[in-house]
């Protein structure tokens, strides 16, 4: 079994439904270092959205987080991601 680290990405993004139909194509991109991607929205209504994942490249996560690849930036760009990124680990 492979060992994985359970990892929150919170974020406010500029249309909920818009962010939501990105789903297939946000898990793709996020698949290449982790398995098991849920998108999550605010319970209060609110613009902010979550990402969860079991991360098992953290090293790959870390580097396409904090330099995105231009697919990844042109993904965030149509999904609507409003910067900063806040991430969470599982202790």
């Amino acid at each position: 079994m492979q060992a994985f680290t359970p990892r929150l990405s919170a974020h406010p993004v500029v249309d909920v439904e818009k962010w939501l139909k990105g789903k297939a194509e946000r898990a793709a991109l996020i698949g290449k270092y982790a398995t098991n991607v849920q998108d999550h929205v605010a319970a209060d209504g609110s613009k902010m959205i979550a990402i969860t994942a079991d991360v098992h490249d953290m090293a790959g996560m870390q580097a396409m987080m904090a330099s995105p690849p231009p697919e990844v930036a042109a993904a965030m760009e149509r999904h609507g991601v409003v910067p900063p990124m806040t991430t969470y680990l599982a202790k």
